[in-house]
């Protein structure tokens, strides 16, 4: 049976650390599908259509990676899908807490589902979008965080 999992997120940009989780993941995956959430209630910073070019750029060479975009529950979109893991990375023991309670949710409401939590490695464990975002709003160089196929 084919192993595969999905990894959601904003991405808004992804960064060096969602890179790194995906490419340490295929050791454990057959197949890795990047879930690019849309949410209404929430202004990006890049538009939808730029951040999915960005990631299946960053992922060209990987025909075991492939990217979409869904609206609504995680948890539906896996029933839909068929796909039985959900795949999160893990910067702090905040973030452990955070995606625990989601995780627990998800397993209540889709008893199949397994999140599978990958801690980040030390070079990434303070990097996040939201600083990246952040370094870009003011006219930094956020290139030490972004994967190089990501050209802003």
């Amino acid at each position: 049976m084919k192993k595969t999992a999905i990894f959601p997120g904003s991405f808004d940009p992804i960064t060096k650390g969602h890179e790194s989780i995906v490419l340490r993941a295929l050791d454990l995956f057959d197949e890795i599908v990047i879930a690019i959430g849309v949410n209404e209630r929430k202004t990006s910073f890049f538009p939808l259509e730029k951040r999915k070019a960005w990631i299946e750029d960053v992922f060209r060479s990987k025909p075991n990676v492939s990217v979409i975009t869904y609206e609504g529950l995680t948890v539906d979109l896996c029933r839909k899908l068929e796909v039985n893991f959900i795949l999160r990375g893990l910067r702090t023991s905040a973030d452990f807490e955070f995606e625990r309670s989601i995780g627990q949710m998800n397993k209540k409401m889709l008893p199949g589902i397994e999140t599978v939590f990958l801690l980040t490695t030390p070079e990434y464990t303070a990097l996040n979008s939201y600083i990246v975002r952040d370094i870009i709003r003011h006219g930094g160089d956020a290139s030490p965080f972004i994967p190089d196929a990501v050209t802003l």
